[in-house]
């Protein structure tokens, strides 16, 4: 029985397969490969210290068998239909986001016509309480000095009290006097000559003026200088 390398033993299991003849192989104690020639052997596993190898006809059982093209015809039928998917999954996030975008005008338009409605209807209450400063106003300014006291404190602590509240939710006056007339925000009842003011300027505040927020409460009543 013949001994030979690694090398021939490889070169002997190519020659089994252009032959068709097949090698029985015995490894000896020291590791050396024992080759006999003999009846061809399928799915012969070598061991050469310690190491396998497996003959050309288990490494061809091995490799990957080719897909039956009616798998193949699957395949392409899962892809399109993967396909189809990401597709409806794109168009739906397109379509949400959209509608998230209507959304938000919807909501924000809703908000803002909410808040023109409240304005709107703030606006004709106070209107109807702008009488009521003017009375505090006047009698504030007709009490006599001699009768002036804690009364009259306590009425103008009411005063300023109403004021700022006023203030607070947006209302102020205009404090037309010395700007030019703007008919926006005034009406003039009164045109007087003089030469020592310009032309169109607020002279004299006959009844004040309000705004709210940005919006004419009230126009001011204004002698003008010509």
């Amino acid at each position: 029985m013949a001994e030979i390398s690694m090398a021939q033993m490889l070169q002997a299991l190519q020659d089994e397969k252009e032959e068709n003849v097949a090698e029985k192989t015995d490894q000896s104690a020291d590791g050396v490969i024992n080759v006999v020639i003999g009846e061809p052997i399928e799915g012969t596993i070598v061991t050469v210290d310690d190491e396998q190898y497996v003959t050309p006809k288990d490494a061809d059982a091995k490799r990957p068998k080719p897909v039956p093209k009616k798998n193949r015809r699957g395949n392409k039928e899962l892809l399109a239909e993967l396909e189809r998917t990401r597709e409806l999954a794109d168009g739906n996030k397109e379509k949400y986001t959209r509608l998230m975008a209507e959304f938000d005008n919807a909501r924000a338009r809703s908000e803002k016509e909410n808040s023109k409605m409240f304005d709107y209807g703030a606006k004709d209450t106070l209107e109807k309480l702008l009488p009521i400063v003017d009375d505090f106003e006047r009698a504030l300014e007709n009490i006599p000095e001699a009768e002036k006291g804690a009364f009259s404190d306590g009425i103008e602590m009411i005063y300023k009290k109403m004021m700022d509240t006023l203030k607070g939710i947006g209302v102020e006056p205009m404090n037309a006097v010395d700007k030019q007339f703007d008919p926006n925000f005034h009406n003039a009842v009164i045109h007087v000559e003089d030469e020592n003011l310009p032309e169109n300027t607020v002279i004299e505040e006959m009844q004040k003026g309000y705004m709210y927020k940005d919006q004419v409460l009230r126009h001011s009543m204004v002698k003008v200088a010509n």
